[in-house]
């Protein structure tokens, strides 16, 4: 038969326990995860890019489909009229590539953070202050925004990723 990609369902918030089981018997998977900025600063900084699914690379009749389905933490291989769902190879590598663009970027805020976007900043001596997207700052957390003033006046402020956010207000 050899080998495919298949997407492995998980129970809730156990992705991160699932990926261990599957390492520990040498299957080979893809766990896409991002960095985000959560709501509650003591929440996870790296989530599952796809809540509750991994990918793993395996020849079924080897493995055997109830290896997959009784793993702990596991719910099953991703099925359509009983048969395994095949994930397109072009597919893996779209998705790797994605997720590799976001670390690159910095985390999933970055991903759309063009320069002059209009921002809100959220948190800090700025709070409430307007500002204007200008550079993220190589290997850090950090940005560079143009606070807006009185008199249609910018400052350039230097801050942490963690205390913007996109305004949505056009």
């Amino acid at each position: 038969m050899g080998k495919f990609w298949y997407a492995v369902y998980s129970q809730p918030n156990k992705e991160n326990a699932l990926w261990r089981q599957l390492q520990l018997r040498s299957i080979e998977v893809f766990f896409p995860r991002i960095k985000v900025k959560p709501v509650n600063p003591r929440s996870r900084k790296i989530r599952p890019y796809f809540p509750r699914y991994l990918f793993v690379n395996v020849d079924l009749e080897e493995v055997g489909v109830s290896t997959l389905q009784y793993i702990p933490f596991a719910i099953g291989l991703v099925s359509f009229g009983g048969e395994p769902a095949v994930v397109p190879e072009n597919l893996i590598q779209t998705l790797k590539k994605k997720t590799l663009e976001i670390e690159q970027a910095g985390g999933e805020i970055f991903v759309d953070l063009k320069k002059g976007d209009q921002l809100l900043i959220d948190e800090g001596p700025f709070k409430g202050y307007e500002a204007i997207f200008d550079l993220r700052l190589s290997d850090s957390d950090r940005v560079q925004v143009f606070l807006k003033m009185l008199n249609d006046r910018h400052l350039r402020v230097e801050m942490d990723i963690n205390q913007i956010k996109k305004n949505k207000k056009r």
